[in-house]
């Protein structure tokens, strides 16, 4: 069973002198230095001129700078933009700064366990992942509540790697809810697999294969939408809730007989064995050095396949549908 720690077991006070470097005002960015600066800590962050991230810093009153001077003055410095872009920026302005017995965190160990970013052997290097939405972060931290996190320490020099990291846990709210060890090799491949075999992938591929299927046999566009993409979300907040138990106690016999019937057929050998090929090409880096590489050359692939999926049939229905549905309507 996993470690699990709690409020108890998590020293604020450990932060207490320390400045804490936010690199990104984003998604994550803007929750994080929020909760810790409303739970007494220094924060400083780190931004580009004239970005979004920079322009909603200044609004609510942090000490903004670029992130080579931010460097030089944190003491904690986590890496909270985008991914593709931590290398850049950890080569261009965060590396030289770092001194002995600095903390470099991050929020996904996707740079650290493929080797985009190696840090000198005298820092401490952590993580520390909230595992919801940066706004929901922020929503809940107001409410005294926090969403689950992990913990995992990849270098600990100082020998306090893990107690600063679980004092930051607890500085953004989440030993609320409690934070679960794991390590940075665990975190990064099952969250690529997670995204691209399920969460993301696995059901977008699962959606597109029902609509087209209905649509092909003569059904209705307007109607094969409802029944494989707009009903997903009934069953995904059923399943969020209590489980995939509850979620069958919640539908109709006929429909949970359907579930266990037919599920496998869908979901076989083959598409199995598919899966455990896509594990071993996260595992052995192939994943990584494909999506680096991607990156480097301009993203053709990923815009090729992004123009594609979004001139599918789905898209274009769901897109007029939506437009009878007023409570999704953006304000």
């Amino acid at each position: 069973m996993a470690k699990i720690y709690y409020d108890k077991d998590c020293n604020l006070k450990l932060l207490d002198g320390k400045t804490i470097g936010i690199v990104g005002f984003g998604s994550q960015g803007h929750a994080h230095a929020q909760n810790l600066r409303d739970s007494g800590c220094k924060v400083i962050i780190a931004e580009a001129k004239g970005t979004e991230g920079w322009k909603s810093a200044k609004a609510v009153g942090f000490d903004l700078m670029l992130a080579d001077e931010m460097a030089k003055k944190a003491d904690i410095i986590i890496m909270l933009a985008p991914d593709t872009l931590q290398q850049k920026i950890y080569h261009q302005s965060i590396e030289k700064g770092l001194v002995k017995g600095n903390t470099l965190m991050f929020a996904h160990g996707f740079n650290i366990h493929y080797g985009q970013i190696v840090p000198p052997p005298d820092v401490d290097v952590s993580m520390i992942a909230p595992k919801c939405p940066g706004h929901m972060l922020r929503q809940l931290y107001t409410e005294q509540a926090g969403p689950p996190a992990i913990v995992a320490v990849h270098q600990d020099a100082s020998g306090q790697a893990k107690n600063v990291a679980l004092a930051y846990a607890k500085g953004i709210g989440c030993s609320r809810a409690g934070i679960i060890e794991t390590t940075f090799a665990e975190e990064t491949e099952t969250d690529l697999f997670g995204e691209q075999t399920v969460l993301c992938g696995g059901i977008s591929s699962l959606i597109k294969a029902g609509f087209d299927t209905l649509v092909e046999a003569g059904y209705q566009p307007e109607i094969a939408y409802f029944e494989v993409c707009h009903e997903l979300k009934l069953i995904i907040d059923l399943i969020y809730k209590g489980g995939l138990g509850y979620m069958r106690y919640s539908i109709s016999d006929t429909a949970e007989y359907g579930d266990y019937s037919r599920g496998p057929r869908i979901i076989d050998d083959m598409v199995r064995d598919e899966m455990a090929q896509i594990l071993a090409e996260i595992q052995d880096g192939s994943f990584a050095k494909e999506w680096i590489l991607e990156n480097q050359a301009g993203r053709p692939v990923y815009n090729a396949l992004k123009r594609m999926d979004e001139e599918h049939p789905i898209e274009l229905v769901g897109r007029e549908l939506r437009q009878m549905m007023a409570w999704l309507k953006k304000k």
